[in-house]
């Protein structure tokens, strides 16, 4: 069989999930030939079965228990639960049905060639989609994110296990449910299925759910799940899982046995890097994820963005990563095209106006640079979990001279009217005088994480955070009384 003649293109993105689909579509806006490739749907996971219809699911059980909170401040109130409107609103105003024409249309609308496929790459410069060979001009972006990984558990792998999808999809709610994994995932999810009157059950393999973040953190969503009526196990190893066709039962070690309708496994998600002939282009298809250098290069002519990076499952840092590839694409090209510019500032290509002349910290030459110093992470609970920057053990860890402040939302005014849990907890570097780190957990904790965001983001010095008029009575004003207890 004849090899197919290759077809010459300016950039090739494999993967339109959020960062790919950014980074192409703006490419082809700025006048380039851009071929686009996805194999399932443009958009990726957060606008299918993530960010976006998930938190229509959490915007509903939140309503759910507002109005149960009638009963403590206004009188009384009597709440049925009904998950056939949810249902219905994720299919018709969220996903049209796990179906992505408006989405491709929105690619193509803006100059771009979409291909249904897996693409591959096929030496420098090419990529293979089924039967077609694309060669790309100025280079290829990597879009293709991450996926569900299947723990190593005995038995779990022939069971009919649910992911995040099967979750986000269900029309139908079980009467229980049991969530293997103690993530921001499976801490939302749980929460939802709670307050719509599904017994759920979370067994968690460390000692904490949510380990990532700050212990306080932790505890705080803890008790406000287990005040759903979640059940929460910590510290099990799970060594099997069954299925009789009716109940799961995941065997613990020491024999302790948890059974429910459903299985929910959150446990992580992995880049399928074998996927991609890495190998054929120098990069080691080895690594858990694609590493990248400040300006998301993986290789001569090579970039990538998102979840396969490996700095976080999170839309903001592929968009904020798309911004990235697209100023350096264009940079590239506008170099290749008439060669370098001597103001230093990427030009416009192709009658649009680049991407890359951007201003701000961390540019050089009109390129920002990749900066993780202050990224930003919400777990969407009801009280909310907002972190930025280290923790109080990431920081020690890294050597610095560590103050901590920590106040309580309830001893706040706006805390006490509303009766709410919560806390800000900085984490300050004492020799700089700056803060490296903060966790906002309250019913706003991911809005008032905002300005901690800056802070770190900026450096802005303590004696500025404290001289700053905090507004009263807000959730954030106890950011005002977190600074005065650093010690």
């Amino acid at each position: 069989m004849a090899e197919p003649e290759s077809e010459l293109v300016d950039v090739v993105v494999v993967g339109l999930g959020v960062g790919g689909e950014e980074v192409a579509g703006r490419l082809a806006e700025a006048g380039l030939d851009v071929v686009g490739i996805e194999r399932s749907l443009v958009g990726g996971e957060c606008p299918y079965w993530g960010c976006i219809p998930s938190k229509m699911m959490i915007r509903a059980a939140n309503s759910v228990a507002e109005a149960r909170r009638v009963n403590e401040f206004a009188g009384t109130a009597q709440v049925q639960p009904d998950w056939a409107p949810v249902a219905k609103r994720i299919r018709a105003e969220a996903t049209d049905t796990w179906d992505d024409r408006v989405a491709v249309e929105r690619f193509t609308g803006k100059g771009g060639r979409f291909v249904r496929g897996s693409g591959r790459l096929d030496g420098p410069g090419r990529v293979r989609v089924g039967d077609q060979v694309f060669q790309a001009r100025h280079g290829i972006v990597l879009g293709t994110g991450t996926r569900p990984s299947t723990p190593p558990i005995a038995g779990l792998a022939d069971t009919p296990y649910w992911t995040n999808h099967q979750a986000v999809e269900v029309e139908e709610l079980p009467g229980s449910l049991l969530v293997l994994g103690g993530g921001a995932i499976g801490l939302e999810l749980a929460q939802v299925f709670a307050r719509f009157g599904v017994a759920v059950t979370v067994v968690e393999a460390a000692d904490r759910v949510l380990a990532v973040e700050e212990p306080e953190a932790s505890e705080v969503a803890a008790a406000a799940l287990r005040a759903d009526g979640v059940r929460i196990s910590t510290g099990v190893k799970a060594e099997r899982v069954d299925h009789d066709g009716r109940v799961f039962t995941l065997v613990a070690a020491g024999g302790v046995e948890f059974t429910a309708e459903k299985l929910l496994v959150v446990t992580g998600r992995r880049a399928h890097l074998d996927e991609l002939g890495l190998d054929g282009v120098g990069v080691d298809p080895s690594q858990r994820y694609l590493a990248v250098d400040d300006r998301m290069r993986a290789a001569e002519g090579l970039w990538a963005v998102g979840d396969l990076t490996g700095e976080g499952a999170f839309t903001h840092i592929a968009m904020y990563q798309a911004a990235i590839v697209v100023a350096d694409v264009l940079d590239h090209v506008r170099r290749a095209r008439s060669g370098p510019d001597a103001s230093g500032t990427a030009s416009a290509v192709g009658g649009a106006a680049s991407a890359a002349n951007t201003a701000g910290a961390g540019i050089a030459g009109g390129v920002p640079h990749a900066d993780y110093r202050a990224l930003p992470r919400v777990t969407f609970t009801d009280p909310e979990v907002g972190a930025v920057g280290l923790t109080e053990r990431q920081a020690r860890e890294r050597g610095i001279n560590v103050q901590v402040g920590v106040s309580q939302l309830g001893s706040s005014t706006r805390g006490w009217i509303h009766r709410a849990d919560g806390l800000i907890k900085l984490i300050a570097d004492a020799d700089r005088g700056v803060l490296v780190g903060a966790t906002s957990v309250g019913p706003a904790g991911g809005e008032v994480l905002s300005g901690l965001v800056v802070a770190v983001h900026a450096a802005v010095p303590l004696p500025q955070l404290r001289n700053m008029i905090y507004a009263y009575p807000t959730f954030h004003r106890a950011i005002e009384d977190a600074l005065r207890n650093l010690r």
